[in-house]
């Protein structure tokens, strides 16, 4: 499978993005969905996942309550909503797929090509 992932650009501090993950081929039930951020001189860190055929979430603290995942299975793709965005969250975004439901970055097997999100404050 591949992924790709789309949505970034420039906002402003307190405003919103939506980041889109498309894989290649319908995924099967055992897949988890995970996006992860990786700043500028920061190691990739992981900011949420999704398991795909039960829609449970997870998120890192530092994102709870602002940003939420979901997928539709007619698109077959996984959004990242972002609101309440700050500085903090200037990053390249990933999106992966693993087997396991996990935060490791280690454990995802797949990742799209990353996408910009550039916040001002």
């Amino acid at each position: 499978v591949q992924l790709q992932a789309s949505g970034g650009g420039l906002v402003q501090a307190g405003g919103s993005l939506r980041l889109s993950c498309a894989p290649s081929k319908r995924l099967f039930s055992r897949s988890t969905m995970g996006w992860f951020r990786q700043a500028p001189g920061k190691e990739r860190e992981f900011v949420g996942r999704i398991r795909w055929v039960s829609g449970s979430t997870y998120y890192a603290d530092s994102v709870k309550g602002r940003f939420t995942i979901s997928r539709s299975n007619p698109e077959n793709t996984v959004y990242l909503q972002m609101n309440s965005l700050k500085a903090e969250d200037t990053a390249v975004y990933y999106c992966g797929h693993s087997t396991g439901w996990t935060t490791r970055e280690s454990e995802y097997d797949v990742w799209g090509q990353g996408t910009q999100v550039t916040v001002s404050s």
